[in-house]
């Protein structure tokens, strides 16, 4: 019997968040600033809508789609944040996170060889997925004096005839930044021009600080020729409960349902109806979470400046991307001997692609007084490698 393994899965690079906190996981007195989780709870009435399914015996499956009640609140929402509309019937499907709908989107729309332009620094399953499913990915740098949003002449650049995708992220992970509607609407242009898919994870989209955020598929043209991601996690602080969905044009989510009836059949039940309770009375959470990161976020950008680290200051999410080359180190040995020496654990930024060496990624989805510790510990070490 041959015995042996997919060579797309040997050739995957390890995720270099999980390498720095399996570990943190081993050290004492170690204030991370690297997983990317609210350190919110989820909102009791949200958990009490999660019991109350229990007890009513919603312990079985759903439909494929899911719920029929949560994909019309979803695309309810949707319509109301961005006035696009979705038919909840067959252009939703609530899926395990955006984790999943990654896969089924990949999955389903690619052939072999295909090529997914991506730009980066990125988060780090963008590129993993597109290789399982068979395609490539192709990375287009961003730059922090650009605001890390593309330049649209080096997507344009990248586009081959073997293109069939350019994927988005706004708010970024790892970055923070966040596309401008003047920018996504030259990348529209593009995407009609060269007949291509664009698929936008938007699954920051509630938080943001003092910017718009625009929907990709709600401008001009684009509602046929993009898929949308998003879920609960982040905005409603439910990363344990797996709950995201996928919207877009019939075509595309009927072809991701027959990956997703023969993978997973139905995302969680109980987590189905908490995400159907997030959506009817979680906006005050939403609210009191969101101006808590701007306090935190404020803090981060202003103390890893201070410290002579220079950043961009970020405009969503939760994440801050400080630049450490002028520390004389690489970004893999700067969090390393932070990690060792000050007991801070951040994420080296060559994880989230080529474009991210020589940066890190800090994390202000933990409490506002573990920030300032960490941060005067971070202040510490840059003091100590300047002399």
């Amino acid at each position: 019997m041959k015995k042996g393994l997919s060579d797309k899965v040997v050739g995957l690079k390890p995720s270099g968040i999980r390498k720095f906190f399996d570990i943190a996981a081993t050290m004492k007195d170690v204030i991370s600033l690297g997983i990317g989780e609210p350190d919110f709870d989820t909102p009791q009435p949200i958990i009490q809508a999660g019991i109350e399914a229990l007890r009513r015996g919603e312990t079985h499956y759903t439909s494929n789609h899911g719920l029929l009640v949560l994909r019309q609140a979803v695309a309810d929402h949707l319509k109301w944040l961005y006035g696009i509309k979705y038919f909840a019937q067959n252009e939703i499907v609530m899926t395990v996170g955006v984790s999943e709908a990654l896969y089924l989107v990949f999955t389903a729309i690619l052939n072999p060889g295909d090529e997914v332009i991506i730009p980066t620094p990125c988060f780090v399953s963008y590129q993993a997925e597109v290789i399982l499913a068979g395609g490539e990915p192709v990375e287009v740098a961003t730059f922090a004096e650009d605001g890390f949003v593309p330049r649209i002449e080096n997507i344009e650049a990248a586009i081959t005839e073997r293109t069939r995708v350019i994927f988005i992220g706004s708010p970024s992970n790892p970055t923070g930044a966040v596309y401008s509607r003047e920018f996504l609407a030259q990348l529209a242009d593009l995407a009609e021009k060269h007949d291509l898919i664009v698929v936008s994870d938007e699954i920051y989209d509630r938080l943001v600080y003092g910017v718009e955020h625009v929907c990709f598929a709600s401008l001009p043209n684009m509602y046929k020729r993009t898929i949308l991601l998003g879920g609960f996690s982040k905005a409603y602080a439910m990363t344990g409960w797996r709950i995201g969905y996928v919207a877009g044009p019939q075509e595309y989510v009927d072809a991701m349902v027959r990956v997703h009836q023969y993978t997973i059949m139905s995302a969680p039940t109980v987590s189905q109806y908490a995400a159907l309770s997030a959506l009817m009375i979680g906006e005050p959470y939403l609210q009191e979470m969101l101006a808590e990161y701007d306090r935190r976020r404020k803090l981060v950008y202003t103390s890893l400046n201070a410290m002579g680290l220079p950043t961009f200051e970020p405009k969503g999410a939760f994440y801050a991307f400080p630049d450490l080359r002028q520390t004389g180190l690489s970004d893999d040995d700067f969090c390393f001997r932070l990690l060792e020496e000050e007991r801070v654990a951040i994420v080296p930024g060559n994880s989230f692609g080529f474009a991210g060496m020589g940066f890190a990624r800090v994390s202000y989805a933990t409490s506002y007084e573990k920030l300032e510790m960490a941060l005067e510990r971070m202040a510490n070490f840059v003091r100590k490698l300047n002399g």
